[in-house]
């Protein structure tokens, strides 16, 4: 069953890089009393990920602050170390949570896979982004082709705020 507007998030694991080395966290850590824009990505470093959806967050990330977004956060079926290289690589880490999903449990449970094996990726997440205040999906926004970023895109999101 795929997540919708006002379901609750299930409860999840994400791997996150801190000044102390690899950590987990859990959705109750990264979303329990705030409103965060999460987007999910097939996979970091790819085109359409690095080229256009995450820039489109980092160059808007004062207008989310104006909305009320207390954060942004991306994931991905990526390890913790390619989440990490990406943020860096990016610049936005600073800005940004980056998400490590590294078995795609998280984007199991939210039914938002993506099979990419025939062409050597494996299972990854849909391109999606979604508002979570306090845990629940206020808006959610599914690409129909995981090579764009159109209906996920910051611009999109920004006016459903």
């Amino acid at each position: 069953m795929t997540i919708k507007v006002g379901d609750r998030l299930p409860n999840a694991s994400f791997a996150v890089m801190t000044p102390e080395g690899p950590a987990v966290r859990s959705t109750d850590d990264i979303f329990k009393g705030r409103r965060v824009v999460l987007i999910g990505v097939p996979g970091a470093f790819t085109p359409t990920c690095s080229n256009v959806h995450l820039p489109g967050f980092v160059n808007r990330l004062d207008d989310f602050k104006q909305k009320r977004i207390d954060a942004i956060a991306v994931t991905a079926v990526n390890d913790v170390f390619v989440m990490n290289a990406w943020a860096a690589s990016s610049d936005a880490g600073a800005h940004m949570s980056f998400l490590a999903d590294g078995n795609g449990d998280f984007a199991k449970a939210l039914g938002l896979t993506l099979d990419l094996t025939e062409r050597g990726l494996g299972v990854r997440s849909q391109r999606y982004s979604m508002v979570v205040d306090d845990g629940v999906v206020q808006q959610l926004n599914v690409e129909a082709s995981a090579s764009r970023a159109d209906v996920s895109g910051a611009e999109a999101i920004l006016h459903q705020l």
